[in-house]
């Protein structure tokens, strides 16, 4: 499968891997070391950044996008199915509760698969319908239409950075804990630093997963020295279990890359890296920056950043190059999708 490379037009472009420490930004520090004195060890927050809402609508686990919208139509009372309707051609089911088809894409039967259409608000799965989701202004309104067989639920996906940290989700603004096996390594200073560039004050410390439900979690690290965490360790029982469509191996050294249909399409090595979302047990989503080694981390956490993971159900970091995760072929936008059934 072709890599495909990091976006060039992302907010301050770096290699993916730095080969040497680098001199933290004056602003970045400043935002850091403020954090460290309003929140305190367990202290959290975020910043002021604003965003307008935006509707994406794409196929394939984000492989091809058919619209992205920044301010769609809506009006104040919206819920996510009307704004859908108000920004697109929009065929629904079972009452008007489910999307059948939007801009003549339908769900149904592909090659013998099921697809339909899911969708993520601020890069949450909701445990509601499309029309019992109130849109708020900031949302960041994602659909897609994608291969159900393995698993009806992807519970996080990241494709919608820097939420949830900035605006929250289902009417909670949470903030934010770095949680890292060793808080003064390069890997987690520098996840650290990304979500300072983004507004966002992380309070940092180690794995404490007593804090899952009042806080966003990020978990930083190499994988074997976090898998001790139980909704990391998840990641090794597959998309099934944790919504990600990579496998790393239990002692750390293999991240396997899954396609759409849950079947090994590549297998990361040294200096490997991973962003994924995910859920454990019904708790708050979870994100996990990790890598075969420290490189890997390392390249995880410069990667970090909105246009590298706009988009993206999850990314994997090989060679310094961006790996979809899943690793689904592209197809072209004008590819005609199956009849409902």
């Amino acid at each position: 499968m072709r890599k495909q490379p990091l976006d060039p037009t992302a907010r301050r472009p770096r290699l993916v891997i730095p080969a040497l420490p680098r001199r933290r930004p004056p602003r970045t520090a400043f935002l850091i070391v403020l954090a460290a004195l309003v929140l305190g060890a367990c202290g959290v927050g975020t910043g002021a950044r604003q965003t307008s809402l935006r509707l994406l609508i794409t196929e394939d686990f984000g492989t091809v996008r058919l619209q992205e919208l920044d301010g769609p139509e809506s009006t104040a009372s919206d819920t996510v199915m009307r704004l859908l309707q108000r920004n697109a051609d929009v065929e629904t089911r079972s009452g008007g509760g489910f999307v059948q088809s939007i801009d003549g894409r339908a769900g149904g039967r592909q090659d013998g698969r099921p697809y339909d259409w899911f969708f993520y608000v601020n890069g949450v799965e909701t445990e509601q319908g499309a029309s019992a989701v109130k849109v708020r202004p900031s949302d960041r309104i994602w659909w897609d239409r994608h291969d159900g067989g393995v698993t009806q639920r992807i519970p996080a996906v990241i494709g919608s950075f820097p939420e949830p940290f900035v605006h929250g989700y289902d009417g909670d603004r949470l903030p934010t804990r770095l949680e890292c096996t060793e808080p003064r390594s390069r890997h987690c200073v520098a996840t650290g630093e990304r979500l300072a560039e983004v507004g966002v004050l992380a309070g940092k410390g180690g794995l404490q997963t007593s804090l899952s439900k009042e806080t966003n979690r990020i978990i930083a690290g190499v994988y074997r020295a976090i898998r001790n965490d139980e909704t990391v360790r998840n990641l090794e029982n597959g998309p099934q279990a944790s919504g990600v469509y990579a496998r790393p191996a239990p002692d750390g050294r293999t991240i396997a890359i899954l396609d759409g249909q849950g079947r090994v399409a590549r297998t990361l090595g040294p200096g490997a890296g991973l962003i994924a979302a995910t859920r454990f047990e019904g708790g708050r989503p979870v994100w996990i920056v990790t890598g075969t080694d420290e490189a890997g981390v390392l390249a995880a956490a410069d990667a970090l950043q909105e246009g590298n993971l706009g988009g993206k159900f999850a990314l994997g970091i090989d060679d310094g190059q961006a790996v979809n995760v899943p690793l689904v072929p592209r197809r072209e936008t004008g590819t005609t999708g199956p009849s409902g059934g």
